[in-house]
């Protein structure tokens, strides 16, 4: 047993659930806004370690800087600011190129912006969840369904799988990703019959357990994507800021992912 992994998660999941409780939109996105610069951090070492491509630091950096401003930009013109950035993104991105006399490619300025994309991208849906109606409520579905399906795919896993799932992350196995769906589903639904009866909540159990398990599976795509990620720059983890867990987008690579797909899902309730 990981006891440095148990350890993180107990004071992790404190320093979470006093976020989630007392931040305002805010204070909430210049929170996702660091984790994600650091979380960029990591994603663009992982390329320069392995010298597999010489990312653009100074843009995606930049581009952190436009996730606490998500509740500033009035929402009306929140989608045509996300509409001009990517076309300026990678007009910058080539623009770098040709000044910089071919120093940087295109594989260098496509990793870059894959990063801007992947990172930043997924992690605005953080803030935008928090920013909808009884966000503070609906933040939680999306860390039951990550967090919850990591524990229970590991915990399970270790003890009874015995069928690896893919060759990309070699010590998961299908016991432990099954576990983790059930794991998942059970923790919504117990935090669903909460709100309902606690707090006069009127959720759908049925729409709900359906988004739980939707969300649980993305969750597990999202953490075979970082694997494959970590796999092709050939490093173990993306850092050894959280100990046991490595670094921070290896703890929050299945968080960001199911964002963008819990904050339309959770429309439906």
């Amino acid at each position: 047993m990981n006891f440095k992994r148990i350890i993180s998660g107990l004071v992790g999941f404190p320093i979470a659930a006093v976020v989630f409780l007392f931040a305002n939109v805010y204070v909430m996105d210049f929170v996702v806004a660091i984790i994600a610069g650091i979380s960029l951090h990591e994603y663009m070492k992982c390329f320069k370690v392995s010298k597999k491509a010489k990312p653009i630091a100074w843009v995606s950096y930049a581009m952190c800087l436009i996730l606490p401003l998500l509740h500033v930009i009035p929402s009306g013109y929140l989608a045509y600011t996300i509409g001009l950035l990517i076309p300026l993104i990678i007009f910058i991105l080539f623009l770098h190129i040709i000044i910089s006399n071919m120093k940087y490619s295109v594989k260098d300025a496509a990793v870059t912006l894959f990063g801007i994309l992947y990172v930043i991208g997924f992690y605005a849906f953080v803030s935008r969840i928090f920013g909808m109606n009884n966000g503070k409520v609906y933040i939680w579905y999306v860390a039951f369904s990550a967090w919850g399906t990591d524990v229970f795919a590991y915990i399970i896993g270790r003890r009874f799988g015995k069928h690896k799932f893919s060759q990309i992350s070699p010590n998961k196995s299908i016991e432990g990703c099954v576990a983790g769906v059930i794991g998942a589903l059970v923790l919504t639904l117990a935090y669903t019959a909460i709100l309902n009866n606690g707090f006069n909540y009127t959720i759908n159990y049925a729409i709900i357990g359906i988004i739980a398990v939707i969300l649980s599976i993305v969750s597990q795509v999202g953490d075979f994507s970082a694997s494959s990620i970590k796999r092709y720059t050939g490093v173990k983890d993306f850092g050894n800021l959280i100990p046991g867990h490595g670094g921070i987008l290896d703890r929050f690579d299945s968080f960001m992912f199911i964002a963008p797909f819990a904050f339309f899902l959770l429309m439906l309730i």
